[in-house]
């Protein structure tokens, strides 16, 4: 069992004791920290006044970042989160130095959670207990927050599968405003994980003094990996939801299209009604057929003659 210590209501430690190696690593979890906890930092680290203020709850870093700094690293990631029916960033600050490691977030990242959780019963199946190396612990969290990301590309697919099913089911104006949640949720997980391929690729280049670099970059290539094969299925999935765009755009204009066609056709046929009723319509004494028994018929006859004429020429022509 790992030992556990909870220092205050935001701040708890982790002890990876594994009696087999001389060493010693902590791992301190601190939520939605404020000038409290700050304070706690100070007192017992040397962190860099900058990379503390940037670690308050209120503060949001609009780029992830990587320093190295004087005996540790420093580093702020975002991840996605699934939040009121939209994917959004949520911050992580990490400090990673020899024998300790140091998360601090504002508590809506589930997967820290559930992990550092899971460290306190069952710290013996971790691969950083076999050696106590906060850089092997640093990589055992940042794989299973990227492996969460897997999760919400697979909503986006079900939800492009379902846009699609919409397009051509004729039901495309509900596929318009699926289409535009979908392609927002696509453009801010884009946004969110687009550094870390390169921030990732900086941390293969890390150095230990208690694990081999050899077996540092086998790891974290494994995360520069999964950072790739998830862009690559964001590229996907932002090509896909274009050319379903573009379908629903062809589909909303042929049917336009059809409508215009059929009220024009319309206009059309009622053009030479219009023209018949407006000649006999005027008010002149030499007006022919006008006062004649059964004149009334006649001119009906000669409208329906007309529209009947006009039809024939628009059938003859495929135009109906």
């Amino acid at each position: 069992m790992s030992n556990h210590k909870k220092i205050s209501r935001k701040i708890e430690e982790l002890f990876i004791d594994n009696p087999d190696t001389p060493f010693d690593l902590s791992w301190i979890n601190i939520v939605s920290a404020n000038q409290k906890e700050i304070d706690y930092l100070k007192e017992r680290f040397n962190f860099s006044p900058a990379n503390l203020e940037a670690s308050i709850s209120t503060t949001f870093s609009q780029r992830p970042m990587i320093f190295e700094e004087n005996g540790y690293l420093f580093m702020i990631l975002h991840f996605p989160i699934f939040e009121n029916n939209r994917i959004i960033p949520a911050e992580i600050e990490f400090f990673v130095g020899h024998g300790f490691l140091i998360t601090v977030h504002n508590n809506n990242i589930p997967t820290i959670e559930k992990f550092f959780n899971y460290c306190k019963e069952s710290q013996n199946s971790l691969l950083s207990y076999s050696n106590e190396s906060s850089v092997m612990l640093l990589y055992e969290i940042l794989d299973r927050l990227m492996k969460d990301c897997y999760p919400l590309i697979d909503q986006n697919s079900v939800k492009i599968d379902e846009i699609e099913d919409q397009i051509f089911s004729r039901t495309q104006k509900k596929a318009a405003e699926e289409m535009l949640s979908v392609k927002r949720n696509i453009i801010s997980l884009r946004k969110i994980l687009q550094n870390h391929k390169n921030i990732l690729k900086r941390l293969t280049e890390m150095r230990s003094s208690i694990v081999e670099r050899e077996l540092i970059k086998k790891h974290y290539d494994i995360l520069v990996e999964h950072s790739k094969r998830i862009w690559e299925m964001l590229d996907i999935q932002k090509d896909t939801i274009e050319a379903l765009h573009d379908t629903n755009e062809s589909l909303l204009n042929n049917r336009m299209n059809e409508i215009m066609r059929t009220l024009t056709i319309f206009s059309v046929l009622m053009l030479p009604l219009t023209l018949v009723t407006g000649i006999f319509g005027m008010n002149t004494p030499d007006m022919p057929i006008v006062g004649y028994p059964h004149g009334f018929w006649i001119i009906i006859s000669i409208m329906t003659i007309s529209l009947i004429a006009l039809m024939y020429v628009f059938k003859r022509n495929k135009w109906l």
